[in-house]
């Protein structure tokens, strides 16, 4: 048994006090026709020594004592028949330290409040008296520049702040730990296929499952700066929102300022024009943001490390 010879690389390689334990219980196996008590060992090993046989299956019961799960892949280790580092060590995965969630509860009310305002892209009232608030800071902007400018600018601070927050509050290191654990585990499975390794593949798939609580510890940590970014982020949305009038409400744009020349589109209405699917006041907003927080992730080194 592949398995049974793996567990005895790993015990024989943790120390040699560990593997003159495993050689004296081989012996006595082979004096007593591969029968083993604890009380012909107990002068030669220690209790913590027979335990780990114990908790690792490489000694099970037998018919008149404990007899090795498999003696020639116990032989073959202690022997040096096989190199237990190629054939049966278990290549070290990177372990990621769980220092619980990392949600504090300034983020989970951050939360609840993005909740909340998400409910004014469906009820006028809350649109109008979000938008109303917010136009006493993007008001004076807004009589200063073209409304295309000021999309633009919105644009700007919103890739700013989600960049900086991103930065600052995802563990970027442990995103790559937990990264570089899940690409370990991709590349066993792969060698172990390519090898025909059921019992390693079966192994791997089990260590796979595991890792299922990993992966959702990386999503919290992604998932908690995007509370803060939605929370900053709605209030600039439900503005252009009550500026241009959209899902019923009435427009806040006056003459030329309701439409704008798009590339490739030529002259559309931020109301009821469109860029494909999307209207065409939420594809500018997009393209624009898009293209500054790239910039700006780049110009500010915030960009995930890559597994080594």
């Amino acid at each position: 048994m592949a398995r049974t010879a793996e567990k005895a690389a790993t015990l024989a390689n943790e120390s040699a006090e560990m593997r003159e334990a495993l050689e004296t219980v081989r012996e006595v196996a082979d004096e007593n026709d591969g029968v083993v008590r604890w009380k012909d060992v107990k002068d030669d090993i220690s209790s913590g020594q027979w335990g780990r046989l114990l908790e690792k299956d490489i000694l099970v019961d037998g018919d008149d004592g404990f007899e090795f799960a498999d003696a020639d892949a116990v032989a073959d280790v202690l022997d040096g028949n096989v190199d237990g580092d190629d054939d049966y060590e278990i290549e070290d995965i990177p372990e990621v330290e769980d220092s619980g969630s990392s949600w504090k509860t300034r983020d989970k009310l951050a939360g609840v409040g993005t909740l909340l305002l998400m409910a004014g892209y469906y009820f006028d009232p809350i649109r109008q008296v979000v938008g109303g608030i917010v136009d006493v800071v993007l008001g004076p902007l807004d009589a200063a520049l073209p409304f295309y400018a000021v999309i633009l600018a919105i644009s700007l601070v919103t890739g700013l702040y989600s960049s900086l927050l991103q930065a600052n509050m995802v563990d970027q290191d442990k995103v790559a730990a937990y990264q570089e654990k899940f690409q370990a585990l991709q590349e066993r499975e792969k060698e172990a296929k390519e090898r025909g390794d059921d019992a390693a593949v079966d192994r791997i798939q089990e260590e796979r499952m595991d890792a299922m609580g990993d992966q959702m510890n990386m999503m919290k940590e992604n998932f908690r700066p995007m509370a803060w970014i939605t929370l900053l982020t709605i209030p600039a949305f439900l503005w252009m929102y009550w500026m241009i009038g959209t899902r019923g409400g009435a427009g806040h744009l006056q003459g030329l300022e309701q439409t704008v020349v798009m590339p490739f589109a030529g002259e559309v209405t931020w109301k009821n024009g469109s860029i494909g699917p999307l209207p065409a006041w939420i594809a500018f907003y997009f393209l624009c943001s898009m293209g500054f927080t790239q910039v700006m992730r780049k110009a500010l080194d915030l960009d995930t490390p890559t597994p080594s």
